[in-house]
């Protein structure tokens, strides 16, 4: 018996993993974030499979649902939306299973802020402009942040931001980031990124908050950078005529010479 904990994607119904899919459709059991993870996947499940939706559950339910499922020899599929390395209480529950000896394993999934970046046909990192991507969020009632993760400090490095959880806080953001990143900074909104009623604005750090006026106060991710609107930026060497590299060496006296055979 095996717990398979399985990142569902970030909302479409087709942006799981070939695993994912094949550990739903053989496993006896599934627990599933209800509010967050398409019921579409549950198309996955075998017939008589018993489907649990978590979302009204405490964490000592979910457990013992798990317990149960292991006492009878039963795999499950515990799914989460998005990727489960991030705010995913993927840790808590894996503390609580290494405690009791029930074994499990993790299947990643695609998160939200790829499926928003695919949605706004953006590219987070360009040459010059970001090389660097900082996924964080502003404190909620269920996690505080630590002290030093502030936004203040994440803006000064000049990386791309992509805020999560955090859209009932967009004047706070809008202030915070003004001072470092200017208020003519690109700034966009996907709330829901890859779900059927998916919807995108885009504005400034001036403009954001009279665009985002009205919009659902949810399942949003907030992306804040200069890549948002770069046009003028240098290509990639790795692509460039001149550029050495092993699958394309550049003279016979090259170091990669001979290793792309």
């Amino acid at each position: 018996m095996t717990v398979h904990f399985i990142g569902a994607g970030p909302g479409a119904a087709d942006l799981i993993t070939l695993r994912a899919r094949d550990l739903i459709a053989a496993a006896p059991v599934c627990l599933y974030a209800g509010s967050l993870v398409p019921a579409a996947l549950l198309g996955h499940c075998p017939a008589g499979a018993r489907i649990i939706n978590t979302a009204p559950l405490s964490l000592d339910e979910i457990i013992a649902e798990i317990a149960r499922a292991h006492a009878d020899g039963h795999d499950v599929a515990r799914l989460h939306s998005g990727d489960l390395s991030i705010w995913s209480a993927l840790g808590e529950q894996l503390r609580r299973l290494r405690a009791l000896g029930i074994p499990f394993d993790v299947t990643p999934g695609v998160p939200a802020f790829a499926a928003a970046a695919a949605a706004l046909e953006a590219e987070l990192t360009l040459p010059g402009i970001a090389q660097s991507l900082i996924l964080t969020r502003t404190p909620g009632r269920a996690s505080a942040m630590p002290a030093a993760e502030t936004l203040e400090a994440f803006a000064a490095t000049g990386a791309t931001l992509a805020i999560h959880l955090s859209i009932h806080r967009l004047s706070e953001i809008v202030t915070a980031l003004t001072h470092t990143h200017g208020a003519d900074c690109p700034v966009a909104i996907v709330w829901r990124a890859s779900w059927p009623d998916q919807r995108i604005v885009r504005g400034t750090l001036a403009t954001i908050e009279a665009a985002a006026a009205g919009g659902p106060e949810r399942t949003a991710l907030i992306l804040v950078g200069r890549v948002l609107a770069a046009e003028d930026f240098a290509e990639s060497s790795l692509y460039a005529p001149g550029y050495d590299r092993r699958f394309r060496p550049q003279s016979a006296t090259s170091r990669f010479a001979g290793e792309s055979e």
